[in-house]
């Protein structure tokens, strides 16, 4: 008997939609009115494309147009895949972000791609879309920069920010790294898209927005413990979720623990 095992996410992000499966069904030919960025975990299947025949295996990226016509049959005794769909808007806004305004509608054209990098992409992007917790610009970072990849190489050049607009961002976050800020927000104080913001960002600080912030955050931290503050209340006064998570990127950052911290400067 076939096996089909379906099972839909929470997901953080209006517009975007988590499901993983784990099936060795045969599916009739149909559509999605979304844009759909998956990726393969095990077993193999074949399916009818807008390019055509295509197969895909464990590590490849599968895709799928609004409204493309497509199936899925296992090759073998089945197949398992995690996959994001994407109301269109959503990766209307990321494209035009990308090519500045340029254009906004796209298809992709690979129903199949065979890249690892991507691949890694796509785990972190799914990962943190049914995630928990304040990971907002690192959400938009991951599907940011998944969709640029996905959609077209071309589109993924770096863009030319300016170093003022950039510094523009950078203050935005230094001058309250508590508030939860996105790469919106960033975008519309420095005049930029937010895929200039963040790739902008990341060369001029060697940082992405959002690993920019946890870092100001951990320096409050540490200036808010080094003062006496409760470690539990140092953690939310900096902008983390508890201290659990403070402690979490204090040590991954300095290699001791915040109580250790608080202990050697008391």
């Amino acid at each position: 008997m076939a096996r089909s095992q379906f099972c839909m996410f929470k997901s953080a992000i209006s517009g975007v939609e988590a499901v993983a499966a784990d099936s060795s069904q045969s599916f009739a030919r149909h559509t999605h009115e979304q844009f759909g960025i998956g990726l393969v975990s095990s077993g193999a299947q074949k399916s009818l494309s807008g390019r055509g025949m295509v197969e895909a295996g464990a590590g490849d990226i599968i895709t799928v147009n609004p409204n493309e016509v497509h199936d899925g049959m296992p090759i073998g005794e089945g197949r398992s895949w995690r996959i994001l769909y994407f109301d269109p808007e959503i990766v209307a806004t990321n494209v035009s972000d990308i090519t500045e305004g340029r254009r906004s509608a796209v298809e992709i054209e690979h129903p199949v791609l065979h890249d690892k990098a991507i691949a890694a992409q796509f785990e972190a992007a799914f990962a943190l879309v049914v995630g928990t917790g304040e990971h907002r610009l690192q959400r938009e970072k991951a599907l940011l920069v998944l969709i640029a990849h996905v959609v077209s190489e071309a589109v993924a050049n770096d863009a030319q920010a300016a170093p003022r607009a950039i510094r523009i961002a950078q203050e935005m976050i230094d001058c309250d790294p508590t508030a939860a800020i996105s790469l919106s927000d960033l975008a519309r104080a420095s005049q930029l898209s937010r895929f200039q913001v963040l790739r902008g960002f990341a060369k001029a600080t060697g940082m992405t927005p959002h690993a920019y912030l946890v870092q100001r955050r951990i320096h409050l931290a540490r200036r808010l413990i080094a003062g006496g503050v409760a470690l539990a209340e140092a953690a939310l006064a900096s902008g983390f979720a508890d201290q659990s998570h403070m402690t979490r990127v204090f040590v991954r950052k300095y290699g001791i623990s915040p109580r250790t911290y608080a202990n050697a400067v008391a």
